[in-house]
C-alpha cells in the first residue's frame, strides 16, 4: 500500500530556468497547445521565478534559495586557492563565506542565454543585472567562452586520463562540466572564477521518500519523480526506451503512471536537482543518483557498462543554429572522443566531463553522423536519450 507522504520542507527551492520561448527541432516557434507537437517544454511551465535583491554592498540575495552571493568574482584563481581563501574571505561585514557546491552554483544559471559563434552574438547564462560577468580574455589566448566558475564539489572519479577534477558551471556556454584542476600545458593549477556564498546550508540537500507506488517524492523540492526511467517501458522507434527530444516531450506528457496523469519532462534545473555527486560508475559502480531510484544500465560507445543521458525540456541556444539542441544530464560518464598522447592520431573514448555533467544533444538526427562526437572534447552525440518524468506535489 502507498504510504502517506510527510509534510514538504521545501529547503531546496528549484528556481526556474528563465526560458520563456518555445522551440521545435530547429528554431523558435509559437508555444504549442496540448496535443500539438513539442507541447510540454520548459517555457510552458512557469515554476519559481528568479527574485534577487542587490544589497548595495557587493552582495546579492536570492529570495527563493535564501542564499547570499558575492556579486563580483574578481580575478580567476586555482581551485586550491579558492578553497583556502574561503576561510579568510570577508565581504559586507560577513566572514562565514564558503565555496558553493555545484547545486548551489547551478541555481544561478538561466537558459535565456545564447552561445553564439562570437561574443557579440552571445548572451551570458547568468543574470548580469545583478552579477558581474566577463567572457574569456581572447587577447590572453583564451576562448571567449572561457568563463568557467568552479564549485567545491569534486568528482568522485577522475576525468580524461586520471585528472583530479571538480565540477563547475560555464556561464558563457550554459553547461556543467567536470574540470581538471591542473593545466596540462603548464602543469600548474588551472584557474577559474569563483563566487563565494553564505546562508541556507541545507540548499541542495535532497529529502527523498519512497511512496511505495513506484514514485519518489523529494520533500526538499516539492517534486515527485518516477522511481524508474523509460527503460522498462520499451518505448521508442526500436523499443529500446531511447527517445529523441520531441518523442520525449510527447511520451512524458501523455504518461499515466502510479495513478497520475500530469507527468512532464523535467527542466534542466529540476533534473540536476536529483543528481548524487557522491556516486559515479567508476567509483561506486552506479549511476550518479540516489539508490532509491532505479536506473537502466546501457552498453556505451566503448562497449562498457554505463548509464544513460536523460533529456530535459530545456532548449540549449548554442551554436550556429540556436534551437536545434536540448539540455541533457549525464547520470553516467559524460564521454567524449579525444586525441591524446602517446597516440595523437587515434581517438580515445574518455570520461571527459564526469557523471553529473550537463551538456546538450541535437534534438533530432542520426548518431552515426557523429562518429567522433562534436566539440573540443568530442562530446558523444546520442540524440536518442532516456527519460525520467516529474510532477509537482507542492501546489
Amino acid at each position: 500500500m502507498p504510504i502517506k507522504t510527510p509534510a514538504l520542507n521545501l529547503a531546496y527551492v528549484v528556481v526556474g530556468t528563465g526560458q520563456d520561448k518555445c522551440y521545435d527541432n530547429f528554431k523558435e516557434i509559437s508555444c504549442p497547445q496540448p496535443d500539438d507537437p513539442f507541447y510540454g517544454q520548459d517555457a510552458q511551465y512557469v515554476g519559481v521565478q528568479t527574485e534577487y535583491v542587490d544589497n548595495g554592498d557587493g552582495t546579492v540575495t536570492d529570495l527563493n534559495t535564501e542564499l547570499i552571493w558575492q556579486q563580483n568574482p574578481g580575478i580567476k584563481v586555482t581551485w586550491k586557492e579558492a578553497i583556502s581563501e574561503a576561510g579568510s574571505f570577508s565581504l559586507a561585514g560577513y566572514t562565514d563565506w564558503r565555496m558553493p557546491t555545484i547545486k548551489e552554483l547551478y541555481s544561478l544559471i538561466t537558459f535565456n542565454g545564447v552561445t553564439g559563434i562570437r561574443e557579440r552574438d552571445s548572451m551570458p547564462y547568468i543574470d548580469t543585472d545583478y552579477f558581474v560577468f566577463n567572457y574569456g580574455d581572447t587577447t590572453a589566448g583564451e576562448r571567449f567562452i572561457d568563463s568557467q566558475y568552479i564549485s567545491s564539489t569534486k568528482y568522485v572519479s577522475t576525468t580524461m586520463v586520471g585528472d583530479e577534477t571538480a565540477f563547475g558551471v560555464n556561464f558563457a556556454d550554459g553547461r556543467i562540466k567536470g574540470y581538471g584542476l591542473t593545466n596540462l600545458r603548464t602543469r600548474e593549477g588551472k584557474e577559474f572564477y569563483v563566487l563565494y556564498v553564505r546562508g541556507n546550508t541545507e540548499y541542495g540537500t535532497n529529502d527523498f521518500i519512497d511512496n511505495g507506488d513506484g514514485t519518489v517524492t523529494d520533500l526538499a523540492t516539492g517534486l515527485m519523480w518516477m522511481q524508474v526511467d523509460s527503460g522498462p517501458f520499451n518505448v521508442g522507434d526500436d523499443g529500446d526506451s531511447k527517445l529523441n527530444w520531441e518523442q520525449a516531450l510527447d511520451w512524458a506528457g501523455n504518461l499515466e503512471y502510479a495513478g497520475f496523469s500530469d507527468w512532464r519532462l523535467p527542466n534542466a534545473k529540476e533534473l540536476q536537482s536529483i543528481v548524487d555527486y557522491s556516486q559515479s560508475p567508476d567509483a561506486t559502480s552506479s549511476a550518479a543518483i540516489d539508490p532509491i531510484f532505479e536506473t537502466t544500465s546501457i552498453i556505451d560507445e566503448g562497449g562498457k557498462l554505463n548509464y544513460p543521458f536523460y533529456w530535459t525540456s530545456t532548449t540549449h541556444l548554442d551554436g550556429r543554429e540556436p534551437g536545434m539542441a536540448a539540455v541533457y544530464i549525464a547520470f553516467g560518464e559524460a564521454l567524449g572522443y579525444m586525441k591524446m598522447p602517446p597516440n595523437p592520431s587515434i581517438y580515445q573514448l574518455l570520461d571527459v566531463h564526469g557523471a553529473g555533467a550537463q551538456r546538450s544533444d541535437p534534438k533530432i538526427g542520426n548518431p552515426a553522423d557523429y562518429p567522433h562526437g562534436l566539440g573540443p572534447q568530442g562530446d558523444v552525440r546520442r540524440i536518442y536519450n532516456f527519460v525520467r518524468c516529474v510532477r509537482d506535489v507542492s501546489l
